[in-house]
């Protein structure tokens, strides 16, 4: 007995410990255009293809819950709005950017209902306005921006506004009238055109932004260099592969560039017009 027993011993100090494959998790804010769990898992099901390693996708419901965990290195990468990244900017490095309609930007709208004759921000004074998220370029700094010039706020502008936490979200609410405008996502509005044309049909744009850097993947700037290279591969070169060209038209994108920082710095001014007031 004591013979068996030992040579176990001896037999399990000599036999090699099986270790799991570190996951690599990648976060998804409500920039993501569709919460479809097929997509999520074709997302899931190519990186780990790429890289060789498990990829989890991890949804949060607010832009700062994302990005929280992508500074505090509890993410390897995020796709993240431009707003975020440049408030952390020297906390943050650029893996990727999307090219939408060969270019990597997109602009921010603000759209009411369909049967509304207003035609300008001014004209919208005093409404119930939705906005996606306090942190969300498109989705409320630019609004807040183009307030600030005229000398307001939007809680001065706006008879009241909420967050709804997602594009699609501020769609739907002013197509049902429970805002009577609302700032959202250019990309996301023309994606929806074409996948929801009865909805987003109840709505119609009001105003326009100039085109600005398009919501980028990023990563923590003391992240593993090998392994950001490699997620920026896997990124760079999805056109490549049937299923990377699969997701790619799903969300209605070309491919992805390695783009700058200085893709974001009309964001960035968009900041510090809203800041100075207040």
């Amino acid at each position: 007995m004591r013979r068996t027993l030992l040579a176990l011993g001896i037999a399990g100090l000599a036999a090699p410990v099986a270790r799991a494959t570190p996951i690599v998790t990648l976060g998804l804010t409500p920039v993501f255009l569709d919460s479809d769990i097929v997509l999520v898992r074709q997302i899931e099901g190519h990186l780990t293809a790429r890289l060789g390693r498990p990829v989890q996708v991890v949804k949060r419901r607010t832009y700062r819950e994302v990005t929280s965990l992508l500074v505090a290195g509890q993410l390897d990468a995020a796709w993240i709005c431009g707003y975020p990244f440049i408030q952390h900017r020297d906390a943050l490095d650029i893996l990727a950017v999307p090219l939408y309609r060969g270019a990597p930007l997109y602009r921010s709208y603000v759209i009411t209902r369909a049967n509304r004759a207003a035609a300008t921000l001014a004209e919208l004074r005093g409404d119930i306005h939705a906005f996606s998220d306090p942190d969300s370029n498109s989705g409320f700094l630019v609004t807040s921006a183009m307030l600030a010039d005229a000398g307001t706020t939007p809680g001065a502008f706006f008879a009241r506004s909420l967050f709804t936490h997602g594009h699609r979200n501020v769609i739907r609410a002013v197509a049902a009238g429970l805002a009577q405008s609302g700032s959202v996502d250019g990309y996301v509005w023309d994606v929806m055109a074409e996948l929801e044309p009865a909805l987003v049909g109840a709505t119609r744009i009001v105003h326009a932004s100039d085109p600005m850097g398009f919501p980028p993947f990023a990563t923590a700037r003391g992240a593993d260099p090998a392994l950001r290279e490699t997620l920026r591969h896997a990124l760079l070169t999805m056109p490549g592969t049937e299923d990377g060209r699969a997701i790619l038209a799903t969300l209605r994108l070309d491919g992805f560039v390695p783009g700058s920082p200085a893709l974001f710095d009309g964001i960035a001014a968009l900041s510090h017009r809203a800041r100075a007031a207040g």
